[in-house]
């Protein structure tokens, strides 16, 4: 099993892999971090509703998200004059539509349960509204990290979404879970327990990594 460690084609599969996560739950945690606190801040009309659609979402079939995600990059359909439908745009971008949701909708929830307790703690200490934010989102940073790592996590293990708007094309767009699941139909067990022990170990490793800078970074504000 160690010799497909340098298998060209499987460290291909890791590599596309690791981008595709890595640049896809960034995406989403930058528009999500931003929406769950503004959500959770605003007050209008509707804003259950919106709140109702977000839960739907972060719960949504990930096939259902890679058919709208089809439907939008076909050839015939508003975006098909892009070309990016089989393509690792076309998975960041079903990958994003999946994540965006579940980012937002925790950070949201965390937000709700602790902002307001936080707010009017500045607001005694004349904290001006920016300085006011500042403090939320440092007060709710393991929320929000918890958000991160929950959405790399649904990111690393997803199949479906990305199978419908990639094609699993070899060299191309197939990723370690397609791979695995493409293995397991061919009999090739042994290469799909390397693939996904590998995955394990990835999600592991980013997981300890960003843990190890979050500790980092509080023990050097403690100490400020």
């Amino acid at each position: 099993m160690l010799d497909l460690l340098f298998d060209g084609e499987i460290l291909g599969i890791i590599t596309l892999t690791l981008r595709m996560t890595l640049l896809s739950t960034f995406v989403a945690s930058v528009i999500g971090i931003p929406a769950g606190l503004l959500l959770e801040r605003a007050n209008f009309v509707g804003k259950g509703l919106v709140v109702a659609v977000n839960r739907t979402l972060m719960a949504s079939p990930p096939v259902v998200i890679g058919l709208v995600v089809y439907l939008i990059l076909m050839r015939r359909g508003p975006l098909g004059f892009m070309g990016l439908l089989f393509t690792f745009e076309a998975m960041v971008i079903a990958q994003v539509l999946l994540l965006t949701p579940i980012i937002c909708g925790m950070v949201y929830t965390a937000a709700g349960r602790n902002a307001g307790r936080i707010r009017a703690f500045a607001v005694t200490m004349g904290a001006t509204r920016r300085q006011s934010q500042l403090l939320i989102v440092r007060e709710l940073s393991n929320e929000i990290y918890f958000a991160v790592i929950t959405g790399f996590g649904r990111a690393m293990s997803e199949v479906g979404a990305i199978m419908i708007v990639g094609g699993n094309i070899r060299f191309h767009t197939r990723t370690m879970t397609t791979t695995i699941s493409l293995l397991r139909n061919q009999g090739e067990i042994e290469r799909a327990v390397f693939l996904g022990i590998t995955l394990m170990l990835i999600a592991f490793s980013v997981q300890m990594l960003t843990d190890f800078i979050r500790r980092k970074e509080q023990r050097t504000d403690e100490n400020f």
